[in-house]
């Protein structure tokens, strides 16, 4: 059993897929923590009570937040820093606050606009995990099972907070990583966010076509997997657009410079290029695969 939680005050402030997964998960543990949920829905909030998943709910930070021992801010970056206004004043000096945002420059902004400073207790943390689809509903205790997650500590941050935050995410099957606010935000620009561009232009394209149900009606499995990802949360992925735009525009140029060239390619009809293009991406795709089945056989993908 995991001790580091035993008797602690967990409050998940937005009770969607990630922080309704949270609940989920550690409800399923039976760790020994106290798990309360903040939020707006009392839908939502009255089915999670219900399920047993948490202990109780509010719609007032104040209610469960002010002796709480660790908060989970579970909504969209654009979100956040409404949330850490209203948690500023009642926020106890041993509190440790983190989040699940998909861009952390933005987050740590907002806290440094919020409090002067980011606080020492606030450990800004990116679960890479989810879905296309979104809300509670669709959370499920296993979500975090073989996942990685992402905290990106600051230099001031407080080791104890850091390990607290780790030891929840672990706690839930995660695999905790560090790394540095910026390289973060470069890296998921690349992994996570430039695909979710791609495959939301693309439906996007196809659905100004004058033809498009019987484009989509013949459409073959490859565009429904690609596609897939357009199906998320489109205020979540607006948000994650708006906040890390440099660094999703610098992979997304280098991305059409190298979709210039293939077009060139397929000009010209060169048949060998084009096969080298393709021979070099499957090499790629199947080192991925192979690192992935090794790192997380339940998750091939």
């Amino acid at each position: 059993m995991n001790r580091a939680l035993a008797g602690k005050k967990i409050v998940i402030i937005g009770l969607g897929l990630i922080g309704g997964s949270v609940a989920r998960a550690l409800k399923k543990m039976d760790l020994g923590c106290k798990v309360y949920a903040v939020g707006r829905n009392t839908k939502i909030l009255e089915q999670a009570l219900g399920d047993g998943n948490i202990l109780g709910w509010s719609a007032d930070v104040k209610d469960f937040c002010t002796d709480a021992d660790l908060i989970v801010l579970g909504m969209p970056v654009l979100s956040i820093e409404h949330n850490l206004q209203a948690l500023a004043p009642v926020l106890a000096p041993h509190t440790v606050v983190t989040d699940v945002a998909s861009v952390k420059g933005a987050v740590v902004e907002a806290a440094q606009r919020v409090f002067g400073t980011v606080p020492v207790n606030f450990v800004p943390g990116h679960p890479i995990a989810g879905s296309e689809q979104s809300g509670y509903t669709a959370s499920k205790p296993d979500l975090y099972h073989g996942r990685k997650v992402i905290l990106t500590p600051l230099a001031h941050t407080n080791a104890e907070a850091v390990e607290l935050v780790a030891q929840l995410w672990k706690a839930v099957g995660a695999e905790v990583l560090m790394m540095s606010v910026e390289h973060h935000d470069e890296v998921l620009a690349a992994t996570s966010h430039l695909p979710h561009l791609l495959a939301f232009a693309l439906v996007d394209t196809l659905s100004h076509q004058g033809t498009r149900e019987e484009i989509f009606r013949y459409a073959a499995g490859g565009f429904r997997d690609f596609t897939r990802i357009a199906s998320s949360d489109p205020q979540m992925w607006r948000d994650i657009f708006v906040t890390n735009a440099d660094a999703t525009i610098g992979i997304l140029d280098e991305y059409m410079q190298d979709l210039q060239r293939v077009r060139e390619l397929l000009v010209t009809r060169d048949a060998d290029e084009l096969f080298n293009t393709f021979k070099r991406a499957k090499a790629s795709r199947d080192v991925f695969l192979s690192f992935s089945k090794h790192q997380n056989p339940k998750h091939p993908e």
